[in-house]
């Protein structure tokens, strides 16, 4: 079982904590390092734990403080990508306030991107409907990128979630996507019913992105 809570340390500061999920060599790692480099406020530096091949073992762990939130503090997680790292990927999951899953848009990486997801809503069960779920949908700059409509149809998400086209290593998108997850998460918390007319508007501005066959699902839960 997963749990999630948002934990406020000793000196009164609100911690939540975002993990970035999806398959190997997604660009997860990549993204985070962008993030450290680029976003302003108060930021740890990167902590890795890697194999030899330089490919995340267990976690990548990045703390960020916004500018003029002193008493937010944002613990943002990745997971390992490799199957036989599944015991691990569900540690790091446990106790998220909001997930990034980050897609390939390799054609080779179609299947990957599905296991991905399917394994997360495994462990996280009816929680991940509880909680902000964002799409970054990275290496749009590949030059046979699958479309995004192509990517996200076998994923079969039951809502409509934020979708964010990117190029980690360039940093195109990366920061709106955390941007929104923060924003997200916040108000999940602190506002709920802001949250819910948040998630209208996610309706609405994400739509042209999603697979008819999602937008005509009579019970789409936001």
């Amino acid at each position: 079982m997963v749990y999630f809570m948002v934990v406020i340390s000793a000196t009164g500061t609100y911690r939540f904590k975002i993990v970035l999920y999806g398959p190997s060599l997604s660009g997860k790692t990549v993204m985070l390092n962008t993030v450290q480099k680029t976003f302003f406020g108060k930021k740890s530096k990167l902590y890795s734990i890697e194999e030899p091949d330089g490919r995340t073992m267990y976690f990548d762990y990045l703390v960020i403080r916004p500018e003029k939130a002193s008493k937010i503090a944002f613990d943002i997680y990745t997971v390992p990508g490799q199957k036989r790292h599944a015991r691990q990927r569900r540690i790091v999951l446990n106790g998220a306030d909001c997930i990034i899953f980050v897609a390939d848009s390799d054609p080779q990486a179609l299947p990957e991107n599905v296991y991905s997801f399917n394994e997360m809503k495994n462990y996280l069960g009816g929680l991940l409907n509880k909680i902000p779920l964002l799409v970054a949908v990275n290496k749009r700059d590949l030059p046979d990128a699958l479309p995004v409509r192509v990517i996200i149809g076998p994923l079969k998400l039951d809502r409509i979630v934020p979708i964010f086209p990117t190029i980690a290593i360039s940093g195109y998108g990366v920061k709106e996507t955390f941007r929104e997850a923060f924003r997200l998460t916040m108000l999940a918390k602190f506002f709920p019913s802001i949250y819910e007319k948040e998630l209208e508007r996610i309706k609405k501005e994400y739509k042209h992105l999603l697979p008819k066959e999602l937008l005509k699902k009579a019970l789409i839960k936001l």
